[in-house]
C-alpha cells in the first residue's frame, strides 16, 4: 500500500502512525476491556465479534450492554449509541473544512477510522483547511494504527474473556495511559475551561441513565468553551481600544 503513495505521502503516514504510536497501549486496554465485556454479557460469540468490527466505538459499545441485558426496546439501544457518540458530531465538524474536497464515500470512510485521540492528535498539527499534500496520509497513519489496536485487542477480549481476571483494571489503566496525552492538548484558557466544565458535568450526571452524563458533558464544554473565547476576544478588543485611545 505504502508503495503506491507519493514520498510525501509515506513520510506522513509513518509521522502519523509514530505521533500515535504511545497512545496504542491505552487504546490496547480499552480495546480488551470492551472485548471481554462483550463476552461476558448476552452476546454470542458471532455477534460480539460483528459488533467490534462494524461499531468500532468502545464508549457506545459498553453503553449499550447493559440495555441489551435488560431486553430493552431497540430505540433504547439505538437512542443511547447515538448519545453516547455525540461528540463524534463536534469532531465531523472540526475535520470537514480539512476534507471537504473530497468525495463523499471518502468522508464517510474517514468518519468510520476517526475517534477521540486521533481528532485531538489531529487538531495539534496545526494544518491549513483545504488540500495539503501528506495530510490524508497522517491521518491515515493514525487510523489504521488505531484500528488495527483496537480490533486485535477487542478480539482478544472476546476469545480469551474467561482467561482475564476482572480485578486487572484494564479499564483504569487504558484511561491513566490517556491522561497524558488529554493534558497536553490544554493549549488556552478556553480549552481549560471547557475541561474543567466537562469534567464537572460528568461528575454531575454520572448516575444519569443511558450514559446522558457523556452528551451533557460535551454540550456543557462546548459553551464554556465559546463564552470563555467570547469573554477574551471582548478583553482583546477592550485593550485595543484603550491603547489606541492612550495614542492619540
Amino acid at each position: 500500500m505504502l508503495a503506491r503513495l507519493s514520498d510525501t505521502d509515506r513520510r506522513s503516514f509513518r509521522q502519523g502512525a509514530r505521533d500515535y504510536s504511545p497512545t496504542l497501549m491505552a487504546i490496547f486496554s480499552w480495546g480488551l476491556v470492551t472485548g471481554i465485556a462483550m463476552s461476558k454479557s448476552v452476546l454470542t460469540l458471532p455477534q460480539a465479534l460483528t459488533m467490534s468490527l462494524l461499531c468500532y466505538a468502545g464508549s457506545s459499545q459498553l453503553a449499550v450492554l447493559p440495555l441489551l441485558a435488560a431486553k430493552l426496546p431497540i430505540w433504547t439501544v439505538l437512542l443511547t449509541a447515538a448519545m453516547v457518540n455525540t461528540r463524534f458530531v463536534i469532531f465531523s465538524a472540526g475535520l470537514a473544512p480539512h476534507f471537504s474536497y473530497l468525495p463523499m464515500w471518502r468522508r464517510i470512510v474517514l468518519g468510520y477510522f476517526n475517534g477521540d485521540v486521533i481528532y485531538l492528535l489531529f487538531q495539534k498539527k496545526s494544518f491549513q483547511t483545504g488540500y495539503v499534500p501528506g495530510k490524508e496520509a497522517y491521518f491515515w497513519g493514525m487510523a489504521v494504527c488505531s484500528w488495527l489496536s483496537w480490533q486485535v485487542s477487542s478480539i482478544v477480549g472476546i476469545l480469551l474473556a474467561s482467561l482475564i481476571p476482572d480485578n486487572w483494571g484494564l479499564a483504569l489503566a487504558g484511561t491513566l495511559a490517556l491522561l497524558p496525552i488529554m493534558v497536553s492538548a490544554i493549549a488556552t484558557r478556553s480549552t481549560l475551561v471547557a475541561v474543567s466544565i466537562a469534567g464537572l458535568v460528568s461528575l454531575l450526571a454520572f448516575d444519569l441513565p443511558y450514559r446522558l452524563a457523556l452528551p451533557l458533558a460535551v454540550i456543557a464544554a462546548i459553551i464554556a468553551g465559546s463564552a470563555a473565547d467570547l469573554m477574551v476576544e471582548r478583553a482583546d478588543l477592550r485593550r485595543i481600544r484603550n491603547s489606541a485611545g492612550d495614542s492619540q
